[in-house]
């Protein structure tokens, strides 16, 4: 009886310094699509990127003008021209429709890869402000708030962190 009680003893003494071991550790989150959305930096990010996806829309637009015009005058054509003369002017928009898919396949990457080093550039950025505050306000654990399913609200530190990154980067060069 006497070992059943001192194991018993054991026991809850380890499971309260576990517990006030586990409440010394500080733990928050950070919405950081918020921030990304929200932020200074972030918001002529994004209007760079839909000026960028903007004009690329402009481009499709009249190259797909041009075809298209240029597709309805060989068809106008078809009966003025001869089979061989045809076939060449046909090849040749066939040509022209390639290229400038091609043109808009390698747009369309390089702003993917522009959206992607802006993004990246971004929560580097974000990142040293968030390694700074951690350390200045003792914390152990920042979870992005996109993988909590229910938390305190005092735990989340999103809009304090927005106020801290609008006063630290107002703009971030894309290299």
């Amino acid at each position: 009886m006497f070992k059943n009680l001192k194991l018993i003893f054991l026991v809850l003494l380890f499971l309260a310094n576990l517990s006030s071991a586990q409440s010394e550790e500080k733990i928050v989150f950070v919405d950081i699509d918020y921030i990304l959305v929200n932020s200074i930096a972030g918001k002529k990010i994004s209007s760079q990127i839909e000026a960028k996806s903007k004009k690329l829309e402009t481009e499709y637009k009249n190259n797909k003008k041009k075809i298209d015009d240029k597709k309805s005058n060989l068809i106008k054509q078809k009966n003025v021209l001869s089979e061989s003369e045809f076939k060449k002017k046909y090849q040749e928009l066939e040509t022209d429709i390639k290229k400038y898919n091609n043109e808009l396949a390698n747009n369309n990457k390089k702003l993917a890869i522009y959206k992607n080093k802006a993004q990246n550039e971004f929560l580097i950025k974000l990142n040293q402000i968030l390694q700074t505050y951690a350390k200045d306000n003792s914390i152990s654990l920042m979870l992005n708030k996109q993988f909590i399913l229910l938390g305190k609200n005092d735990l989340d530190l999103t809009k304090s962190l927005l106020s801290i990154f609008d006063k630290n980067v107002k703009k971030i060069d894309i290299k």
